[in-house]
Formats: structure tokens, C-alpha cells, sequence
């Protein structure tokens, strides 16, 4: 089951919830079934002085925008 991070239209309260496929969230500081999904935040571990495996095929930043696959936003 994956996590969701909600936030309720009704208290305003943020929230993270382990969900299933079928089953339909509540708020668990007021119990509305009014929620939106928020988007959440990718999360990585990194060691020290040893780059990411996705950052070793990407261009330098002159080079110009990336493609799909690259780990670099164009700015």
C-alpha cells in the first residue's frame, strides 16, 4: 500500500496516510472525506563524493536542455 500526503478542504490539516487501492481516506483531525492528494517529495540517499548513477549520464549545463532520461531541469 502506498503513502499519500493529503490536505483536508475543510480543517486545512496536512496529513501522510498509508492507503489502499479501494479505500476512501478521512481527515484524521476532523474525520471530513473532503481531501486533496499533495504532491509529494522525492526522497534519496546520497554518499558523500559519489554521484547520483542518473547524473553521470547527463550533459553539462551549456550543452542544452536535457532529455526525458536525464536527472537536470532545464532552468
Amino acid at each position: 500500500m502506498p503513502i499519500f500526503e493529503y490536505t483536508c478542504t475543510e480543517c486545512a490539516a496536512e496529513f501522510e496516510l498509508l492507503v489502499g487501492i479501494r479505500e476512501k481516506p478521512s481527515c484524521p483531525n476532523c474525520g471530513a472525506g473532503k481531501l486533496e492528494k499533495l504532491m509529494s517529495v522525492a526522497a534519496g540517499h546520497v554518499i558523500s563524493g559519489h554521484p547520483l548513477p542518473l547524473q553521470q549520464g547527463c550533459p553539462p549545463p551549456e550543452a542544452g536542455p536535457c532529455s526525458p532520461h536525464c536527472c537536470r531541469l532545464p532552468q
